[in-house]
């Protein structure tokens, strides 16, 4: 897969089959129209392009009020990859792109820009300044300039309820990893590369691996059993907190520690994928490092019981509830172009 920080050159607009989205955490419902891209894709000899926008248009417009992320970059980059798509463009969205009119994004993105021949969107997708445009338009547009349209109706789970990024949002957000997956198709993840922290960790008899989080408002925080991908041939078994460190850190800066339970040696700067599996407990500011410390050593207990309550832990790191290989892989992000 290829991909481009805004259009790509010349040389590399083939005709493609394109879809536009936020695709944040790429759950059940993407998937499902990534899988009708592909296949309309396949019948026309073109290849799947996606456009995304970074950042999220919502934190564009409103900062302070936009919602949480559910996926880093990187890890949607790895999913569309896994869900065939050949090409990403990740545009910068700004003031200049959301000032366009629905014409000049029809004329300047999709026409000149991506040289799409078939356009599929969802339908709740709108285009253009003051998201003026909409599938009628689109499909007028799509007659003038020869690419077909399609739109993809809302995708419901069991029970009748719409899959949405909006769903896996609130799910994360209280916690709830079982509703998560279901809509997700797979656990929850976030990967990244492993960098030194401040050993405190290590100082308190519970060494952990530290992945910065690039954005402030991650949708999930708290204490987790966790499997950890990308330093064994096997994944790992640990606990992990996810949020501010308010005990030991005020600078607001959003962090991954994760302490594996049965493995130690040196992972600094390995890409790591880490799954969450439960939620054990929200964070807590404690009063000294000793409170601190006999809190990591109540989590550890709790996550060794949960994998014990499946087998040994090296066979629960395997096997837990809802696992599912992803083929983790940098391919998604080696050539960004």
């Amino acid at each position: 897969m290829r991909v481009f920080r805004g259009l790509p050159n010349a040389e590399s607009r083939a005709p493609c089959a394109l879809t536009i989205g936020n695709f944040d955490g790429v759950h059940r419902g993407h998937q499902a129209l990534l899988a009708h891209v592909r296949a309309a894709a396949d019948a026309r000899g073109l290849p799947v392009c996606v456009m995304t926008f970074e950042p999220h248009p919502r934190e564009f417009f409103n900062p302070a009020g936009a919602p949480p992320r559910i996926a880093m970059l990187r890890d949607k980059l790895e999913a569309l990859r896994m869900n065939g798509v050949d090409r990403v463009v990740v545009e910068h969205f700004n003031q200049r792109f959301a000032s366009q009119s629905p014409d000049a994004f029809v004329e300047r993105i999709i026409v000149n820009g991506l040289h799409a021949r078939w356009v599929m969107i969802g339908d709740d997708f709108r285009y253009g300044a003051k998201r003026a445009g909409d599938f009628a338009s689109l499909k007028a547009a799509g007659e003038r300039f020869a690419f077909e349209v399609e739109q993809m109706q809302t995708v419901a789970d069991p029970s009748g309820a719409r899959i949405s990024s909006s769903g896996v949002r609130a799910a994360l957000v209280a916690g709830d990893l079982d509703t998560a997956r279901a809509a997700l198709g797979r656990d929850y993840l976030i990967s990244g590369h492993v960098v030194h922290g401040l050993k405190l960790g290590r100082d308190l008899g519970f060494p952990t691996l530290n992945l910065p989080i690039a954005h402030k408002r991650p949708a999930l925080s708290g204490i987790f059993v966790v499997r950890v991908h990308g330093i064994e041939p096997e994944p790992l078994p640990g606990v992990a907190s996810l949020g501010l460190r308010p005990t030991v850190d005020d600078s607001g800066r959003v962090l991954l520690e994760v302490h594996l339970l049965d493995w130690h040696g040196d992972a600094y700067g390995k890409l790591v994928r880490v799954e969450f599996l439960k939620k054990l407990r929200d964070e807590e500011k404690f009063v000294d490092l000793e409170t601190l410390s006999a809190a990591i050593a109540r989590d550890v207990t709790g996550a060794r019981a949960w994998f014990a309550a499946l087998g040994t832990p090296g066979a629960a790191a395997q096997g837990a509830p809802g696992s599912r290989s992803t083929g983790f892989s940098t391919s998604a992000t080696d050539r960004i172009r």
